[in-house]
């Protein structure tokens, strides 16, 4: 594993990035090149180490230069979703602290509200732009293209997706290391560990890049000196293309990208080859049982599943070989003891139901929330992402929900995220979430809302099919009492269900 500036000069002409259906291509030469503008460009900003710049594009190849920019300054790069509003959007400029913001000309159209919500940032757009001073590559273009004096190891800050509540953002603390160094270190266990990736690497990353795992696994590719191949937008026939046509390694899915992949007719599943691939990583959302087992039939014993946070104080890991001996669980902690407690703090045993903590030892703090913060944390060094689950007898890790979507039901804890993975399976179902709603007498009650395939009717008949299909598979009590329709579901682009702004138009608001 190297630097890009020493592939810059092994392999200068090899293609640090593709992107699929343009076929553009950045070099590594022209990576080095452009990452050193850039970062020289920060510091003509006055953004020196530590420091924090905020980033607002779609997949393309100059918001990657820019990421290497940051990443060589010893500066800290927030990658925020271009599917926010201006108003979300300006509260995570203002929250990362962002001296500078760069703009895709795509979303130029935000930088007026930008600007009147964030007077202390300044901002650029990159791309076409008639206003010269907010050009940002005309700006850049005009600084020299060798490294900066003061070289350093920056890194990513990056805001959750804002599912349970607002987006939160994790403070990191800046120490001046090698320009070399693996920020977090967890990746490089992933990486060249577990998936053995190197200079012959060739993966594909199809979802967005302001997420952490797509951005992170892209520029990992490129430590070890292989070519990442970037896609625009996912498309299932597609993406078996490109694996086919540019001999895909490795890849990096979510399991929304599995559920649509194994939708594709048979035969066209059957038009292309994937006997290119070595390692396919999933993680972000929880996969369900079986579709997985249908990729692992279908691409082989080459899945493999990660449990982390941006928070980076835990991970855990399960090859296809540990899943098939535990299904449905999401591996071994690879970051030391793994913690399952109740409510009042209390350590349970293997295969009790609890708060799921990482006692790595390693510390954490969410930007400008202290109470979040110490709601995290067990005890000093063991802290939790927010989910519940449990432990076998060997300690594998299995998820059971957000603890924020929990159902207490009679003094029953409900876990939906059972109830989503069969309701998925359903052949007339195309998408699902279940969480609680209010009942007079029970305190809360299982509530389904579903996405409907193409053609199938969203009437009372197809309602009362579905909940009898369920009841034949599940308890009585996690079988939803009501079924409520959506022509879609809100999802993140990397496959996470925003369960939140479903379940509360269900919830009366406080007066």
């Amino acid at each position: 594993m190297k630097h890009l500036s020493s592939f810059a000069t092994i392999t200068p002409d090899k293609p640090a990035y593709r992107m699929a259906r343009s076929g553009e291509v950045m070099t590594y030469r022209q990576l080095d090149r452009i990452s050193n503008q850039g970062a020289q460009a920060f510091r003509a900003l006055g953004v020196e180490q530590g420091g924090n710049v905020a980033l607002i594009f779609e997949n393309r190849l100059d918001f990657l230069g820019l990421c290497w920019s940051g990443q060589r300054a010893g500066v800290f790069y927030t990658a925020i979703s271009h599917h926010l509003k201006s108003a979300e959007i300006a509260y995570i400029v203002t929250d990362c602290e962002a001296s500078v913001c760069i703009i895709s000309d795509t979303y130029a159209c935000l930088l007026p509200e930008l600007q009147a919500a964030c007077p202390d940032c300044r901002f650029f757009i990159a791309g076409k732009v008639d206003d010269p001073a907010l050009d940002w590559n005309a700006f850049q273009a005009g600084m020299p293209a060798e490294p900066i004096a003061d070289q350093a190891a920056g890194a990513d800050l990056l805001y959750s997706s804002g599912t349970t509540g607002r987006p939160k953002g994790i403070v990191r603390k800046f120490t001046p290391q090698p320009v070399d160094t693996v920020i977090p270190a967890l990746m490089t266990v992933l990486c060249e560990t577990m998936a053995g990736m190197g200079p012959d690497t060739v993966l594909i990353t199809p979802a967005p890049l302001y997420h952490a795992a797509p951005l992170r696994f892209a520029m990992m590719a490129v430590m070890f000196g292989g070519t990442a191949l970037i896609s625009e937008k996912f498309d299932a026939e597609e993406t078996l293309a490109l694996i086919e046509r540019w001999g895909v390694t490795h890849g990096q899915f979510v399991p929304t990208h599995f559920v649509r992949l194994l939708k594709l007719p048979d035969d066209v599943r059957a038009r292309y080859r994937h006997d290119s691939l070595r390692v396919v990583f999933h993680a972000a959302a929880p996969c369900p049982r079986d579709v997985k087992q249908a990729m692992i039939d279908w691409w082989g014993p080459i899945l493999c599943e990660f449990y982390a946070g941006s928070e980076a104080n835990g991970v855990t890991f399960s090859t296809s070989q540990d899943w098939l001996r535990f299904p449905g669980t999401v591996g071994k902690s690879l970051t030391g003891p793994i913690v399952i407690a109740d409510e009042d703090g209390n350590e349970l045993p293997a295969g009790q139901i609890g708060g799921v903590y990482f006692d790595s030892g390693v510390e954490f703090a969410y930007r400008n929330d202290p109470e979040k913060t110490a709601a995290a944390y067990l005890r000093p060094g063991c802290a939790t992402f927010g989910d519940i689950g449990y432990l076998n007898d060997e300690g594998f890790l299995f998820l059971s929900d957000r603890k924020a979507y929990t159902i207490i039901s009679g003094g029953v804890n409900i876990y939906p995220q059972e109830t989503e993975d069969l309701l998925i399976t359903h052949p007339a179902v195309a998408d699902a979430a279940v969480f609680g709603v209010p009942n007079e007498e029970m305190g809360e009650e299982v509530k389904a809302v579903i996405q409907l395939e193409p053609g199938i009717a969203p009437n009372p008949e197809t309602a009362r099919e579905i909940i009898d299909w369920c009841r034949e598979r599940l308890s009585n009590l996690k079988v939803p009492r009501s079924i409520d329709f959506r022509e879609t579901l809100p999802r993140t682009p990397t496959g996470k269900l925003i369960k939140r702004s479903l379940r509360d138009e269900y919830w009366p608001k406080a007066s």
